[in-house]
């Protein structure tokens, strides 16, 4: 559901008139975004970050849309350490100088470093729950991992809520 939440929101940001924005397939071992949109990139996250690519050549734009997307091509063998690089923070700063929102779409929290490696780069974090999936002692483990300051807000998703139930 993270990809999905990270799809969906940077697809409504990008319905406001003018603003250019750019989605970042962080998950360098389970990618799903390129997927979920139906492409078949050339380039990726970690031939830009390898210094193989310029990042214009791996940035696809979603037609019909203001939408980009920085896809996951390769799955490389060290995505920690890629995510963790100078190289890596230099791109968030690049990227948020050319576009108006960018949107990275990050691996679970407590499966690997990847994700607290992220969140010390962005901005805020909005933290995705699966209802009556995720125990509330690994919800309670993955707020401790990250920031909690730079926490916006939580999508439950998957919820089996009945508005006749609960209300609206």
């Amino acid at each position: 559901g993270k990809t999905t939440a990270a799809l969906n929101l940077a697809l409504v940001t990008a319905m406001s008139v003018g603003r250019r924005v750019l989605l970042v397939d962080c998950d360098l071992r389970r990618p799903k975004v390129h997927v979920a949109l139906g492409l078949r990139p050339e380039a990726g996250l970690a031939e830009v970050l390898a210094d193989e690519v310029p990042l214009d050549r791996a940035v696809i734009q979603v037609e019909g849309t203001s939408l980009a997307v920085l896809p996951v091509r390769r799955r490389p063998s060290n995505p920690s350490e890629l995510l963790g690089s100078d190289r890596m923070r230099a791109l968030v700063e690049e990227v948020a100088r050319s576009f108006d929102q960018v949107i990275f779409d990050l691996p679970p929290t407590l499966a690997m470093p990847d994700a607290k490696t992220m969140c010390e780069l962005v901005d805020g974090i909005v933290f995705v729950v699966r209802a009556d999936q995720t125990p509330q002692d690994d919800v309670t483990a993955a707020l401790d991992v990250l920031d909690r300051r730079r926490i916006l807000g939580l999508v439950l998703n998957a919820t089996d809520a009945k508005p006749e139930r609960y209300g609206y």
